[in-house]
């Protein structure tokens, strides 16, 4: 749900369709910021003969604007290379692969990291890096704790980076959230729109993305190289600690299709078909007939869709859904109120004022944008919640692997976050509004060091 299969374009495209962003002060190298683009949502690991891998015809960015006028002002390029090594086999692999040159693998990709500068000046960090392969089983990738370790590369000057599959680190209750709005911790309270002898009990949510893999980019890179004025102190209310970071994914403007050849050509310059800042923006808030127009345009422009943000439909459906639980919330919808505090949230960062010892904020410019406050060091305790949690180095402030988003955005939509900057009175359902009681069953085990998120599931191993 964070963006999987988020607009109707893009989710017939999965090579290019990002899933989920990540931003952070590492935990374990504090003067450095991890960044973290997924792509290919929602694998089934055992995806054999031909398993996932990116596109060799998509150019995959992660953008930072640390002036806060919603334009990149640094920016990171990824491209690959796919190599086949033998061209008569079907398979993947021949035998077990045991590093990343084993010459059983058939099928691999290489990559080339790219930074280029507010100037448009290129500077080419690393070429010909090895990903990993796909885990497929224990006869195939016995150890892939270690293929997946060789592929972590240094890019020197405190820079590190890895692409490869990964496990799906994002948790949501798919299935029971786009049944009309379902929350299985709440459904006993679910209007079921009068459905005769639909009888719904409160109960644990689903953790839908459990076991399934997706394909990351992460690059680790010295907070100084991505601050205005390559700043790094420790004063979280100086403006220059503070990114917005999204991705996105273009495509060549032209595509011949040649029969003969069996292949594609592409030409031209790229075209944006994919973006992704702050979780859930085009999936909950944007409707569906301007999705796609959302996906081809840069953070700087969304100030055409601030009217989804200030008047979200899902705090409209909410006191429809759950009858009598969201009275305070209906009211405030009725009144036609803007919603001051998700604007700041997803649009400008939130001010200083608001939360003590905390801001965020970029600007006037709205713009879709997770934002960072670098001065902000990492929790020794890290709250889920982040700053609902009180902990002011989760989301919104950037975003953790752990991080859960969609209570923290459902809490926010549900009117928990408009205290903060009107005279207003959320509803007792509003704190406590989640898609899971925790724990959250199927939670992979996330890494204590780069790249943060979980070995990924073998298809050996998988179980729908």
């Amino acid at each position: 749900m964070s963006s999987h299969r988020e607009a109707p374009e893009i989710s017939k495209d999965p090579v290019a369709d990002s899933t989920d962003v990540y931003a952070f002060v590492s935990p374990n190298a504090p003067d450095t910021v991890t960044l973290i683009a997924n792509y290919l949502p929602l694998q089934g690991p055992a995806g054999g003969p031909n398993f996932y891998e990116f596109g060799d015809d998509v150019l995959y960015e992660i953008h930072i604007d640390n002036t806060g006028d919603g334009r990149p002002d640094v920016t990171y390029q990824f491209q690959f290379r796919t190599t086949v090594t033998n061209p008569d086999t079907f398979l993947y692999n021949t035998g077990p692969i045991l590093s990343l040159d084993s010459a059983n693998w058939n099928r691999r990709q290489t990559y080339t990291v790219t930074r280029v500068d507010a100037s448009g000046r290129c500077t080419t960090l690393g070429h010909d890096l090895a990903c990993p392969p796909c885990n497929i089983g224990p006869l195939s990738t016995p150890d892939y704790p270690s293929l997946a370790q060789a592929a972590v590369h240094d890019l020197g000057r405190g820079r590190t980076v890895f692409a490869g599959q990964r496990a799906e680190g994002f948790y949501v209750d798919l299935g029971s959230i786009f049944d009309l709005g379902n929350l299985r911790p709440f459904q006993n309270l679910h209007t079921t729109f009068n459905i005769p002898g639909l009888v719904l009990p409160a109960e644990q949510g689903v953790n839908t993305t459990a076991h399934l893999n997706v394909h990351s980019i992460a690059l680790q890179v010295p907070i100084k190289d991505l601050t205005r004025d390559h700043w790094h102190g420790g004063n979280p209310a100086d403006p220059r600690a503070v990114i917005g970071v999204w991705t996105t994914a273009s495509r060549r403007k032209v595509t011949v299709r040649e029969v003969e050849a069996g292949r594609d050509e592409e030409n031209g310059p790229f075209v944006q078909v994919s973006r992704l800042g702050n979780p859930l923006f085009n999936e909950v808030l944007v409707p569906m007939a301007r999705k796609d127009e959302w996906n081809a345009l840069p953070p700087s422009d969304d100030k055409r869709f601030a009217q989804y943000v200030a008047h979200p439909e899902l705090a409209g459906l909410l006191p429809v859904l759950y009858p009598g639980v969201f009275p305070n919330l209906a009211a405030l919808d009725a009144a036609g109120t803007s919603r001051a505090d998700l604007l700041a949230i997803l649009l400008t960062g939130i001010p200083s004022g608001i939360i003590p010892g905390f801001q965020n904020n970029t600007g006037t410019v709205q713009a879709d944008m997770l934002r960072l406050n670098t001065a902000i060091k990492p929790s020794a305790n890290p709250n889920p919640l982040g700053l609902l949690g009180g902990d002011l180095a989760g989301f919104p402030n950037g975003r953790r692997v752990a991080d859960d988003v969609v209570t923290i955005e459902l809490r926010a939509i549900a009117g928990v976050t408009y205290a903060l900057v009107a005279t207003y009175t959320p509803d007792a359902a509003a704190g406590v509004v989640t898609d899971f009681i925790p724990p959250v069953p199927g939670l992979p085990a996330y890494l204590p060091t780069f790249p943060y998120l979980p070995v990924p599931y073998s298809g050996y191993n998988f179980q729908s």
